[in-house]
């Protein structure tokens, strides 16, 4: 059973900064293919930032590419999300999640099979 655990929502102001979490215990993020999500409501779920960690190349949807950074620490098991100059439309819950794609599948795809709970972003202007 593949268990990822998200942490590090909240709320905070427009311009603001916040690190999202992804522990993915005994999976890792080692090797296949983790990203993050976010769902508004009423939206659908949507993908902002991808990694391959086999080779290290991440992708990132326009709307957060040069604001949101994925990265993994391998030694923690830790997918993060840093997530700068935070705007409302940014308010959302965010969920992990956790694919042996390879390299050519990698992406900005949502048909991952393993996801995460989510945590909840809110930007206040």
């Amino acid at each position: 059973q593949v268990e990822l655990v998200e942490s590090g929502g909240g709320s905070a102001m427009t311009g603001g900064s916040l690190r999202l979490s992804c522990y993915a215990g005994r999976y890792g993020v080692s090797s296949g293919c983790m990203g993050w999500f976010r769902q508004r409501p009423g939206d659908e779920r949507e993908a902002v930032a991808v990694l391959s960690l086999d080779y290290g190349i991440p992708y990132y949807s326009d709307s957060v590419k040069g604001r949101f950074t994925i990265s993994p620490d391998k030694a923690a098991n830790t997918l993060y999300l840093q997530i700068a100059s935070l705007k409302p439309e940014d308010t959302a819950m965010y969920y992990c999640a956790a694919g042996r794609l390879s390299q050519d599948s990698c992406g900005l795809r949502t048909d991952f099979a393993y996801w995460g709970q989510g945590t909840q972003v809110v930007v206040s202007s």
